[in-house]
């Protein structure tokens, strides 16, 4: 057998089969399961699948209502099934105008909404991606567009930010549904495992050094 096929295969079984890293890097002890009652909806970039930096695997297995799937433009129909009417779906993103992408002003977020179910849509991808997404599926472009707003200082230390107030996809989640929910502490444990989470990360850096 061809070694390098060996050793690919040794590779694949040895990763967690519920964080998808390899096991020595798992990330599961900083899991923390929270139930949130606005239904989360993640849409990541391909390319943050593998990113050992990235924060989305994390939060989807520590929201119990939570959905993650991987693409750039998905299926409008898949994607319309995802996006289903017993909940009002609003994306979380700022709400300016995309002049440079054609696109329109969407519908700005109604406060009245807080006292109905909602879903929150939530793109995982570096700015420039996360805006590509949002161009290719006309879909998300219709929906209402909840911004963050007076969000603490970032905790991710671990990955530049092109912007002072960029979060990591964990961080903007957390204070969007602490936002929609008025709760800031109960989701308080995860920002502390994300603590956990981004010093485990900053330590194989160091290593490496």
């Amino acid at each position: 057998m061809n070694t390098a096929s060996t050793i690919e295969k040794k590779t694949r079984r040895a990763l967690c089969a519920a964080c998808l890293r390899p096991q020595q890097t798992c990330i599961c002890r900083w899991v923390t399961a929270l139930p949130n009652q606005t239904e989360v909806l993640i849409l990541q970039h391909p390319m943050e699948v593998s990113n050992a930096k990235g924060s989305a695997r994390l939060l989807h297995l520590s929201l119990t209502n939570s959905r993650l799937l991987v693409g750039e433009s998905f299926d409008p129909v898949r994607l319309q099934a995802m996006l289903t009417p017993e909940r009002r779906s609003v994306l979380l993103y700022p709400d300016t105008e995309d002049a440079s992408l054609g696109l329109a002003r969407p519908q700005p977020f109604d406060a009245a909404w807080l006292g109905e179910p909602l879903r929150l849509v939530v793109l995982d991808g570096t700015w420039r991606k996360s805006r590509k997404m949002l161009y290719l599926n006309p879909l998300l472009q219709t929906l209402p567009r909840l911004p963050l707003r007076d969000t603490p200082p970032s905790h991710y230390l671990i990955r530049k930010a092109h912007l002072p107030d960029q979060l990591s996809t964990l961080e903007a989640t957390v204070y969007a549904l602490a936002q929609l929910e008025n709760d800031i502490n109960h989701y308080a444990p995860l920002i502390d495992a994300f603590d956990g989470f981004v010093a485990q990360q900053a330590g194989y850096v160091t290593k490496a050094v």
